[in-house]
């Protein structure tokens, strides 16, 4: 009964009427209550599983997730499909934190998004226990091994809330793992007893090239006017993606462009432009891809190494979602090699540049010695560089493993955002509303955009209510005003590009040492990951495909067929055979060209190769009849 309303419950919120590969098996020993720990690839519809059992059964969901902009991805996407979901990340107060913890106590809602940091409070610990939990949803659970491309020492704690709420089915998801990552998440989550299920990582339909190549755009704009269909390109840096895309555009190739550093309506545009097929090639960094389901893309290219296989596997996961023949292709040269130790550099900071930027951030924000816990502030990150001459690729990595290890929680946005919370019941709203016609239609616009509204202050899209209006930006922000002013609504209008929250008492060097384990240990993780994707680059001598499934603990005997490697080996084997074949008749007999072009089997081109190759090793030569004959 229960996998049969599961199905209902898929076709009546997402439209599908069957699921896919493992997510029935994830789904059904969810529902049957059994821990279960799912590795599902990229693009296997990992949040399938958890939300949908959690809309069959009564009761509320938690979901620990470490990636804010997927929080807010995935609340967005359910409170469209009228589900009531809400999430608590960085930047709130502790009543807005207590109202959003009642709501999902006494509320009716369904899921509650939330970072691992987050279950390190105690308010938080104790009203969860209050909760009527259905489901405990734990995505990314590779961060919580240390072997792991992305640990995080607060997912550690995550095993706390299970002792809450007793009984309660745990369902841990990823989409990379190692076996000795498997093992470890299955031992810190002391889910041993756990089923596992695993959906292999090898995908058919999807042909993994590598290239070694002095110009890479030439051959780039070569393979993607071959198909001119939906394709990503990615490379390492935000103005590569302007660049290339310029490019692209002016060689006939419709394209757009996406990085962390655009602001939301810029990354909703041309995210829409490429979904809706208006242009076909998407260039970005690797801040593009997470929840993207596009199944038709048919090409997915590197311009420069990847920093491990995992991140390799998961961005070329995006491409052939629909079953057919797709194309993940990488091109490197020599220098890229050193570029990805430069890169490496740049992104792993040592104990001693966490200790420097962490006292010059309290400096900067005037934070005293001891103080600073449970604070929240606004800082401008590139006046921040700018003031102590810090280099802004490593600082900026710098913040973000202060952030993984629970020492701040930092959420960038762009340079200007607004927060608005009704503080007026339905009654009050609409009595206002009937006597001030002058922002009646912004406030319905906001009020019909934006589920939650009533609950807690919630981000909105000025721009975006402007255009439902038929009116400028600046008539909502006086709208706003207007509406703030009278006690409506309670709006917040910020200014900066980085938000900062301090989880912990500033001690400065004693702060980060008590995580220096923690950071020597990835450093060494990151190193092995950085090695073993020069290895699979630079290896070919046998099938890619092979060597990234060993690399995940998955062995497979037969080769693809379809990836450089093979390709190559085909391409030998065909030029040997054809070769024995061209010997062994003019060893019968001399003949010309056309001659053999008849009586040999294969194409054109290969066969007038083959005789080239034979007269340069002297196997053959021309004689005065202008025929072949053994040498």
């Amino acid at each position: 009964m229960s996998t049969k309303l599961a199905i209902e419950i898929l076709d009546q919120y997402w439209g599908f009427n069957a699921f896919r590969s493992k997510q029935e098996e994830v789904i059904t020993n969810v529902l049957e209550g059994n821990d279960t720990l799912a590795l599902l690839p990229t693009g296997g519809g990992k949040s399938l599983c958890y939300q949908v059992p959690a809309m069959v059964n009564e009761g509320i969901c938690i979901v620990v997730s470490p990636l804010v902009a997927l929080i807010k991805d995935q609340v967005s996407a359910l409170r469209e499909k009228g589900i009531r979901a809400t999430e608590i990340t960085g930047g709130i107060s502790f009543d807005e934190l207590s109202t959003i913890l009642d709501n999902c106590t006494f509320g009716n809602y369904k899921f509650l998004y939330l970072s691992p940091e987050r279950l390190q409070q105690k308010i938080v610990r104790e009203r969860i226990s209050q909760m009527n939990v259905n489901l405990i949803a734990i995505d990314e659970a590779h961060c919580i091994s240390q072997w792991g491309h992305d640990f995080r020492p607060a997912y550690l704690s995550i095993k706390e809330i299970t002792l809450l709420c007793p009984g309660i089915p745990v369902l841990a998801l990823t989409a990379t793992a190692t076996e000795r990552v498997v093992k470890d998440i299955l031992v810190q989550l002391d889910m041993e007893e756990a089923t596992v299920v695993q959906d292999s990582f090898a995908r058919k339909n999807l042909a993994l090239h590598v290239y070694e190549t002095e110009n890479k755009q030439n051959l780039l704009i070569q393979s993607l006017n071959k198909t001119q269909s939906p394709s990503i390109v990615y490379v390492r840096n935000r103005r590569k993606t302007i660049e290339l895309s310029r490019i692209l555009n002016a060689n006939g190739l419709s394209s757009t462009y996406y990085h962390g550093g655009l602001t939301s309506d810029e990354k909703d545009r041309h995210l829409k432009l490429w979904l809706n097929d208006r242009v076909h090639v998407m260039v970005a960094t690797n801040a593009f891809g997470m929840g993207i389901d596009k199944p038709d893309v048919r090409k997915v290219v590197h311009l420069q190494l990847p920093e491990s296989l995992e991140s390799y596997f998961q961005e070329i996961g995006r491409a052939g979602r629909d079953g057919e023949y797709a194309e993940a292709t990488l091109f490197v040269n020599p220098l890229d090699f050193d570029q990805l130790q430069q890169q490496f550099s740049n992104t792993v900071p040592t104990t001693d540049m966490l200790k420097k930027v962490y006292r010059k951030l309290n400096s900067y924000l005037q934070i005293g010695y001891g103080e600073g816990s449970a604070q929240t502030f606004q800082l401008d990150f590139r006046d921040f560089c700018d003031t102590y001459k810090l280099p802004a690729s490593l600082t900026f990595n710098a913040l973000k493993a202060l952030d993984r290890y629970s020492i701040i929680n930092m959420s960038q946005y762009s340079k200007e955002r607004t927060h608005v919370k009704c503080v007026v019941d339905n009654f009050g709203l609409h009595h206002y509303l009937d006597t001030h016609k002058r922002v009646r239609h912004v406030a319905k616009a906001i009020l019909r955009t934006y589920g939650g509204i009533f609950d807690t202050p919630t981000p909105i899209n000025v721009k975006k209510v402007a255009l439902k209006c038929q009116t400028t930006a600046q008539d909502v922000t006086l709208a706003l005003q207007q509406l703030d002013k009278d006690g409506i609504f309670e709006v917040a209008f910020m200014k900066s590009d980085t938000e900062i929250s301090f989880l912990v008492p500033r001690e400065d060097d004693k702060t980060i040492n008590r995580i220096s384990k923690y950071v020597e240990a990835l450093e060494k993780v990151k190193r092995a990951q950085m090695q073993a994707m020069v290895d699979f680059v630079k290896n070919d001598d046998y099938c890619k495909k092979r060597q990234l499934l060993h690399y995940f603990d998955e062995e497979s005997h037969a080769d693809c067929g379809i990836c450089s490697v093979c390709r190559t080996k085909n391409s030998t084997m065909n030029t040997d055979h054809i070769a024995n074949e061209i010997v062994n008749l003019v060893k019968a007999k001399p003949a010309t060209s056309n001659a053999i072009l008849e009586q040999v089997k294969g194409d054109k081109v290969s066969v007038l190769n083959c005789l080239r190759m034979l007269l340069e090793e002297q196997k053959l030569k021309i004689n005065n009849h202008n025929q072949y004959e053994l040498a």
